[in-house]
């Protein structure tokens, strides 16, 4: 972990202290999947090879990002925010009464959103491959599966951002900047 660094506001006064939490490949990878998943969204059935090919690519940065949940940095390795499901229902709670922990990589309710994402968003792309290839061509199970977890998964970004907005607020510090940045305010 880097030491914390003194900030200005735009008043000119110190801010607390930042430290480096989101690497570039975890925030390469969240705002690339956001803009591919909206892209692939929007294109889905009008312009087939161009959804394709966003499809590809999200399969690339899954990939990545399962590589880089085993190797990369501490916050942004699996084991450092996969928690059992009664820390994370507990956590939900005290979030819901504003008197939850605040962690400063993933916390247990967005470690959870990260596993739920990252496995409905890859059974888009499997089910989305299959669509191309001889042997589930037309099969409507394969469609109607593909089209229900893009559902699912609308609502899991819907969860995820009203997440991320109840913990800003709970929390008073701005968790998009800081997916953006990399920078959190420091404990």
């Amino acid at each position: 972990m880097t030491m914390g660094r003194m900030d200005m506001d735009a008043a000119g006064a110190c801010s607390p202290p930042k430290i480096r939490v989101w690497d570039p490949v975890v925030r390469v990878f969240h705002w690339g999947l956001v803009g591919l998943f909206a892209f692939s969204y929007l294109t889905g059935d009008e312009w087939k090879q161009a959804h394709i090919l966003s499809g590809y690519a999200i399969v690339g940065l899954l990939l990545v990002r399962i590589i880089w949940g085993f190797v990369g940095s501490h916050h942004a390795r699996f084991s450092n925010f996969i928690y059992d499901p009664v820390t994370t229902l507990g956590f939900v709670r005290d979030s819901l009464a504003m008197r939850a922990k605040r962690y400063i990589g993933h916390n247990p309710a967005g470690g959870a959103m990260v596993f739920a994402l990252l496995v409905a968003i890859s059974g888009i792309a499997a089910t989305g491959y299959m669509m191309t290839t001889d042997t589930y061509w037309g099969m409507e199970w394969v469609e109607r599966a593909h089209e229900l977890l893009v559902d699912v998964t609308l609502g899991l970004v819907g969860l995820h951002v009203a997440g991320v907005l109840l913990a800003s607020i709970e929390h008073r510090e701005n968790l998009v900047r800081a997916m953006v940045t990399g920078r959190k305010r420091a404990d």
